[in-house]
């Protein structure tokens, strides 16, 4: 299994290309992008992955960060600053050792970049497991999307062929657990949907401004928790008890 690299609202397509050829460099296949801004198909990424696209499955292209992460078990927010959120902070390397040892359990890791200029949104960070920092010169840390990219594909690769990988200080993970895996995203942004829009009805947010702020707070509470699906469904029964209501989704 390999993990995913998504890219969220890329701006140019030569990054896109460049990204592509990154992550090919280091068998890594699977590119998804929210929202690029100009579009897709893109001839500039094209010329810029050197041939990648062509050996690669066909990219896909989602409107939303959760779309894209729909299927995915776990996944490394990569970001330059550390976010007023409780997340395990890890280098590439550490990730890289995180997500193989994950991936020998049968989850299914993705690697969300932001855009070039501005990153990744609170709202997209909230949606992450960990967050991977990428220590450089203090007085120069600005990285372009490729390079990023490569720094994460790399430290991947370069595990492949080794046996008896270290466990990480954040995850112990018993390749025995069978059905006890993380939920899918999509089973959390349905979960996350329902608690908002009960939460909303009993008139538990103060203002409608605060509400993007404590739902993104309650998403990193409920992410840190690594349900499984059991769990979710458990959730789902306990707001069902204190509300009557049943889950329509």
């Amino acid at each position: 299994m390999k993990p995913v690299i998504v890219l969220v609202n890329p701006q140019m397509g030569e990054n896109i290309g460049a990204a592509a050829r990154a992550m090919f460099n280091c068998g890594i296949d699977e590119l998804r992008i929210v929202n690029p801004r100009d579009g897709w198909p893109n001839e500039k990424a094209n010329i810029m992955s050197s041939g990648a696209f062509d050996k690669m499955p066909p990219v896909k292209v989602y409107s939303t960060t959760a779309e894209a992460l729909a299927d995915s078990h776990y996944t490394y927010a990569t970001t330059a600053r550390i976010r007023d959120m409780v997340k395990p902070v890890l280098t590439a390397k550490e990730a890289a050792v995180d997500c193989r040892n994950r991936e020998a359990s049968g989850q299914k890791c993705a690697y969300l970049f932001g855009a070039e200029r501005a990153g990744l949104s609170n709202e997209d960070v909230a949606l992450s497991h960990a967050i991977i920092t990428i220590p450089v010169n203090p007085d120069f840390s600005s990285l372009n999307l490729g390079q990023g990219v490569l720094l994460c594909a790399y430290e991947w690769y370069q595990l492949g062929a080794v046996k008896g990988l270290p466990r990480t200080a954040t995850t112990e993970i018993s390749k025995d657990e069978g059905e006890d895996l993380p939920a899918a995203h999509a089973e959390l942004d349905n979960l996350y949907r329902r608690l908002e829009e009960e939460l909303r009805a009993g008139h538990f947010f103060r203002t409608q401004e605060l509400q993007p702020t404590v739902m993104r707070n309650v998403k990193n509470m409920l992410g840190r928790a690594e349900m499984t699906s059991q769990e979710v469904a458990t959730f789902h029964g306990l707001i069902t008890a204190l509300t009557g209501k049943k889950n329509k989704s």
